[in-house]
């Protein structure tokens, strides 16, 4: 097919050069190659495009209307291979991007907002979920998600950053039903899970100056899958959960959530951006995963660094009285 389309245009090019040799000279190839290209076509299509003589060179009517067919067609085609070519040095275009709701909502729409006022050319499809999508099948450029592993999909995986979960509740359920001391104190409270691809559902694995700490979640008092929707009950008091820093961050500034166990954190969560091959990866995926490096990689860690002087700054918030005894 390849050779065709080469025949297509060098027969293009001798009938705009007028003659064998003038289009050689412009191919940079020998007059018999030409010839023996237009020959090959001939014989493909069954029909003579070209009457010759030693002197003159003429269309014949097929000819004349193969050329008149053609000639756009290649055009087409060149341009369209332009086009591919460029699309790897210069963005443009759409471009497809899931990530997950927490990760999606702090951190990466805003990245998406800077992106695309220094590409103008490229528009961006945001759309967030806690579902691990098919990149290939469902038409995604990038993913963009925080998990402790990632599943063997043959998909490129470039590692943006690094965050990690924590334990937070209210102020007021803490208030009512005590601080937890050691991880030990946590079966003495209600938990709400957060079902998510990022983290084991029932279980909470803690990390602390004791080194590991499995607490079996049994039966979430509720669970949700959101973690705006477990902030928000977290923050109506309905116990003890665990949300990644960026879910959280917020609230902590607020006051509105406390951190339990400040010593300790869950099990680290590695940022990816990923997507379908290294090999000609299109410009606007190629500026975008640098994108995501150069603005989440660095405030993923200042997070990090915040969470830790937030505890230091407001040791009260993690001092809360224990819930009393009821008066006889």
């Amino acid at each position: 097919m390849m050779d065709m389309l080469e025949n297509m245009r060098t027969f293009v090019r001798v009938v705009e050069a007028g003659s064998f040799t003038a289009a050689a000279k412009r191919m940079d190839t020998s007059t018999g190659m030409v010839s023996r290209a237009v020959s090959q076509l001939e014989g493909y299509l069954e029909t003579r495009l070209l009457q010759r003589t030693t002197r003159h060179l003429a269309l014949t009517e097929s000819g004349r209307r193969y050329f008149e067919r053609v000639r756009p067609i290649l055009g087409d085609v060149d341009e369209a291979n332009a086009e591919a070519r460029n699309a790897l040095v210069r963005p443009y275009g759409r471009l497809r991007v899931h990530a997950m709701p927490g990760l999606g909502q702090r951190h990466v729409t805003a990245s998406v907002v800077a992106y695309r006022e220094r590409y103008a050319d490229v528009g961006v499809e945001l759309t967030l979920s806690q579902r691990l999508p098919n990149l290939v099948e469902e038409g995604y450029d990038v993913s963009v998600l925080s998990a402790a592993s990632l599943p063997d999909s043959g998909y490129i995986a470039q590692p943006i950053g690094m965050s990690y979960s924590v334990l937070v509740a209210s102020p007021a359920w803490l208030a009512r039903h005590g601080v937890p001391r050691t991880p030990a104190d946590l079966a003495k409270h209600a938990s709400v899970g957060l079902d998510t691809p990022a983290a084991p559902a029932h279980e909470w694995r803690l990390q602390g100056p004791d080194g590991e700490f499995v607490h079996a979640l049994g039966e979430p008092a509720l669970q949700l899958n959101e973690p705006e929707a477990l902030a928000v009950a977290l923050r109506a008091g309905s116990g003890i959960g665990s949300l990644a820093i960026y879910s959280v961050i917020d609230d902590l500034r607020a006051g509105t959530l406390v951190r339990v166990l400040p010593d300790y954190r869950l099990q680290a969560l590695n940022v990816y951006a990923v997507y379908v091959s290294r090999v000609y990866v299109d410009a606007r995926i190629r500026t975008f995963v640098e994108h995501l490096r150069a603005t989440l990689g660095p405030a993923l860690c200042n997070e990090e660094q915040e969470i830790g002087q937030l505890v230091r700054a407001t040791p009260s918030l993690n001092v809360l009285p224990l819930r009393s005894r009821p008066r006889r």
